[in-house]
């Protein structure tokens, strides 16, 4: 089992930025998917999650209208489009199962600053 998150990169504030998380040792298609991201010394903060099946979305007021979760079963993707970032978006981002029940990935880090 395994996730590896990507897209890691600075951007400037008003930017974007989309990351990518493969997915490999479990039935992605089955599996609801949410992305969380990590300040550091703090704990995990739930971003977004998109659900098996007809793929509905739910998000962080933090983040609504601004990031877009998204999946591709058949590449075992998950996707997360960050549009207009702000500085306090700067965070290492995680993909998991919404129960967070597969082994944590390295996540990627996200910078925003001009």
């Amino acid at each position: 089992v395994q996730l590896v998150e990507s897209g890691v990169g600075m951007v400037q504030p008003g930017g974007s930025r989309t990351l990518a998380c493969v997915a490999s040792g479990f039935t992605f298609s089955q599996n609801d998917m949410t992305w969380v991201r990590q300040a550091p010394g703090k704990g995990h903060e739930w971003v977004a999650s998109i659900y098996a099946g007809r793929g509905s979305t739910i998000y962080a007021h933090s983040v609504k209208g601004r990031f877009a979760i998204s999946r591709d079963n058949a590449k075992h993707t998950l996707y997360l489009q960050m549009n207009s970032l702000k500085p306090e978006d700067k965070n290492v981002y995680f993909c998991n199962t919404a129960r967070g029940t597969m082994p944590w990935g390295q996540g990627t880090q996200v910078t925003v600053s001009s």
